[in-house]
Formats: structure tokens, C-alpha cells, sequence
């Protein structure tokens, strides 16, 4: 049937869809980006009245003191006046970067191409932001009334969860690396889950706990710990506990420093299963410039006791981790990876991972002659980040579409996560080295999946002038099975 159908709705897209500029416009050379300023009076809003008390603690709470605070990853505090004030020009270009390497807060989503207000949990500051920080920084940072600040948020000692206190906490094994050595790769062990019955995960957020004071600064987040990433899978645990079964493996997304929390969509909720165990099969862990002891801790919540996944089967990883040729001192290098999706699928995150060259990635959705992109976003090997689709704006890609990712590189002197901008590097685990591999999720559907939710998204638009770049075929005419099987059958 659905060989029947696609023909139908592939010439029909092709007259009505529009083209969309592709993604190879932009420059992604480090050197080459021009941060983002803006006129407050564009606002109707006078410089000298644009305060710290007023108008810039609201958004260093909202999207700023998780890390800049005492025991956070960020390298300073910014929980006071006081603290914030002598800092004023350095948060003025940082945030006026925006979507590029080094830029504050750690969200690159860029704002002018794809999808980009669809995002869950963004903390990304708005142009009414920046005009606001430019105005104060540039007015000699007036702290105003302190009465008009804001309640102080309170936090523990130490890092807290970002999703609130979870329901299960598992912990690994403790972990201790020198203050100088060699990064470490390797398998830390099976952690039980404890559960007595199936559950599905609704969120799933890994910190590491470590014994590093939490009044110790530092220059980089990856200062603050000694585990870099960790890739792990769930199952239930063999008889004598010392594996888990094969058949019952269940893949996690991976934890990497400075990364947000998985929230998964009510659709689409992870299954721990009974008598299972996390498996750390692969840590990556570095030293810091201290002797650290420190282990991951795993907090989880759950989705109701009776939920039922609307979607289970995965949808393709798309990327290159392996032949990989990435040049010395050129800047905006573009490497592309393209993959014919077999399914309808719905892309539920988009998580670019490259290595230190990388500075940006996109991806593209090609359906006929027109070529979609569905969103590009900055990178920064020091705070990499996971971009999880709101579910009424997660990309609805039909069978047949090429999905293409585009990774941009850039190995000059500029580039300040490079150790030599005159090394080559081909592909391989450590920073040095390259990868090119989106790690974010999807799913795949059926049919009538497919379909239910493109009439879903049809509500949503006024009329056919509205278009939505997450659903290319939102506006193609909706097939009637019955009569185009019959006229195929004649």
C-alpha cells in the first residue's frame, strides 16, 4: 500500500513545497562571525534606564546561575552584584556571540534558518536580552534599586539536580585520576537498578559527584570533573549477575561534560526493565591538574505506573565517526553524511558531536527538488549540548526523505580548542582526533502515525500561507488509500 501511496504524494509535494536555502551559505569560519548587537531603543526603552537590579538578575537566574554559582562548572560566580559588576564587558561579547564557539549561555541553536522557537528546556537569551546587556555594560553596569532585585535563588552545596529531586538514584563505582596522565577509556562496571517491575523513563539526568571543593575555580567545565563522556546501555542482569542479556538491551543517550538533561517526550518513554542494570561500558576520563576521586550519579523519573510508548523503534544515527580527513590551518572544512530514511520518522533531538576542529552542524531534510533545513547550530567541544524538539515542532519526515548532516570544521589558529592547528586528524575517540555524529534521537512510524500526526499539525496553521519547515508535507494533499490502490490495480 504505502509503494502505492508515496508516488502519489512525491509528485504532488514537488509542485506545492517550496525550496528552502540550504545550509552552505554561511561561514563557519571562528574568525569570521560578527556578534550580535542591537539598539535598546528599538524597544522604546532608554539605555540609562536598563538596570542590574531590574532587568539583568532576571536573566542571569533564568539562564546563567546553574553554572555560575559555587560548586557549578562555570569558572566564576555570579550570584551577587557585587560579583557580576567587574564582569559587565566580558558578559556583553559573550552573549553577543550568541550560536558560536565560546559563546554564553551555552545554547547555539541559530535563530535565523529551520526550526527556532520549537525547543524544550531553552534557556537561550532573546535580542531583547542582549539589547538589555549591551545598554548596562555599555552605561557603566548601574546596579539600581536594590529593592527591585529578585528573591535569590538558594541552592545546596554542590550540584543540584536540574529536574528536581528524582525518583531513583543510582550511583557507579568511585573513580580516581592522577593530576597529570593520559586520558583513559575502559568499562566501570554494572550498576543494578533495583527495579521489580518494568517502568518507563521519563527523564534521566547524569552528574558527577566528585571531591573537588566547591569554592575551586577554574578555567574550563571540564576543570571541574574527571569524567569527559560515558556511553551506556541497559538490560536485565544474567542469573549470576555479572552481564546483561543481550536480547534485552535497551541504548541511553550519552553523557558528555557540560550536556543537559534527557526529558523524553510523552510519546516516546525509554523502557528499564525489572532485574535490569546499567552498563558503563565506555568512560572516557581525563585528569584535571588535581588527584580527583569522584563517581556518576544517575537520577531518574518516571512516567505513571500503566504508560504505554506511543513510539519504540529508533530511527537511523546519522554521521561519520570513522573516515574522517580533516586538513591543518583551514578554516569552514564541511564534511556530509546523508542517509535515506526507510520509515516515516519524527526527529525527537538533534545533538551535534564533532571534536575540536568542529564549530558548527546542520541538518537537512531533501524531499524531491527541495531541500529543507531543519536547523543549525553552533559548537563548542568545551559545552556540548542536546536540542530536544517540542513535540508539536519535531521534524515529520516521510519514507524516502534524505536526511543529510553537514558538520563544519575550522583548524586554524583561531580555533581555541585546537592543541596545533598543523596536525591533520582523521577520525578516532580522543579530542585530538575527529568526529562527525549526530547523537541526538527519532523514531519511526507507520502509516497511519504518520498521518494522524500531520493532521495534527494542520490544525495548528491558520492556512496554507503558514508554512511549518518541520512538516514538508504538512500542506501536500492527503491521499485516499481506497481510491488510489483501486486506480493502481487497473
Amino acid at each position: 500500500m504505502i509503494a502505492r501511496i508515496l508516488p502519489f504524494l512525491f509528485s504532488a509535494c514537488v509542485l506545492i513545497l517550496p525550496a528552502v536555502l540550504n545550509a552552505q551559505g554561511h561561514d563557519a569560519s571562528v574568525a569570521n562571525h560578527e556578534p550580535h548587537y542591537y539598539d535598546i531603543a528599538d524597544w522604546d526603552i532608554q539605555p540609562d534606564a536598563v538596570n542590574y537590579a531590574e532587568h539583568i538578575a532576571p536573566i542571569l537566574q533564568r539562564s546563567c546561575l546553574q553554572c555560575h554559582r559555587p560548586g557549578g562548572g562555570a569558572p566564576m560566580s555570579f550570584m551577587s552584584y557585587e560579583a557580576v559588576r567587574p564582569w559587565a564587558p566580558v558578559i556583553m561579547y559573550r552573549t553577543a556571540i550568541r550560536d558560536r564557539m565560546g559563546a554564553m549561555p551555552p545554547w547555539y541553536v541559530e535563530k535565523d534558518i529551520g526550526i527556532t522557537d520549537g525547543f524544550e528546556s531553552d534557556y537561550s537569551l532573546s535580542d531583547l536580552d542582549l539589547a538589555m546587556i549591551q545598554a548596562w555594560a555599555q552605561n557603566g553596569a548601574p546596579r539600581g534599586n536594590p529593592d527591585d532585585e529578585p528573591p535569590p535563588i538558594v541552592f545546596t552545596e554542590g550540584n543540584d539536580w536540574t529536574l528536581g529531586e528524582p525518583e531513583l538514584v543510582l550511583r557507579s563505582a568511585d573513580k580516581t585520576r592522577p593530576a597529570v596522565g593520559p586520558d583513559w577509556w575502559g568499562d566501570i562496571g554494572l550498576v543494578p537498578t533495583g527495579l521489580t517491575e518494568d517502568r518507563y523513563v521519563k527523564s534521566i539526568e547524569v552528574r558527577e559527584v566528585n571531591d573537588i571543593p566547591a569554592d575551586t575555580g577554574t578555567n574550563t567545565v571540564g576543570g571541574r570533573y574527571i569524567f569527559h563522556h560515558m556511553t551506556y546501555q541497559s538490560g536485565v542482569l544474567s542469573e549470576d549477575g555479572g552481564y546483561i542479556q543481550p536480547e534485552t538491551s535497551v541504548s541511553w543517550p550519552i553523557h558528555e561534560v557540560g550536556r543537559n538533561a534527557d526529558v523524553f517526550p510523552d510519546s516516546a518513554g525509554r523502557l528499564l526493565q525489572a532485574g535490569s542494570a546499567l552498563h558503563l561500558r565506555a568512560a572516557h576520563m581525563h585528569s584535571n591538574g588535581r588527584e580527583t576521586t569522584g563517581h556518576l550519579e544517575f537520577g531518574i523519573t518516571f512516567f505513571p505506573r500503566g504508560y504505554e510508548a506511543k513510539y519504540s523503534r529508533r530511527g537511523p544515527r546519522t554521521g561519520n565517526g570513522i573516515d574522517l580527513d580533516v586538513v591543518p590551518n583551514r578554516a569552514n572544512q564541511e564534511l556530509s553524511n546523508f542517509v535515506v530514511l526507510q520509515e516515516h520518522t519524527k526527529i525527537m533531538a538533534f545533538e551535534p558531536h564533532l571534536h575540536a576542529p568542529g564549530v558548527r552542524m546542520c541538518l537537512e531534510a531533501i524531499w524531491g527538488h527541495n531541500i529543507f533545513t531543519l536547523n543549525c547550530v553552533g559548537y563548542d567541544h568545551n559545552w556540548v549540548k542536546q536540542y530536544i524538539y517540542k513535540e508539536d515542532r519535531a521534524p515529520l519526515l516521510p519514507k524516502g526523505t534524505v536526511l543529510r548532516t553537514i558538520a563544519f570544521m575550522d583548524t586554524t589558529d583561531a580555533n581555541p580548542n585546537l592543541a596545533d592547528p598543523r596536525n591533520w586528524a582523521g577520525g578516532g575517540r580522543r579530542s585530538v582526533s575527529n568526529m562527525f555524529i549526530d547523537l541526538g534521537y527519532s523514531v519511526t512510524m507507520t502509516e497511519e502515525q504518520f498521518q494522524e500526526e500531520m493532521a495534527m499539525r494542520r490544525e495548528q496553521l491558520r492556512d496554507r500561507n503558514e508554512y511549518d519547515v518541520s512538516c514538508p508535507l504538512c500542506w501536500a494533499p492527503v491521499p485516499e488509500y481506497d481510491s488510489v490502490a483501486s486506480s493502481n490495480d487497473d
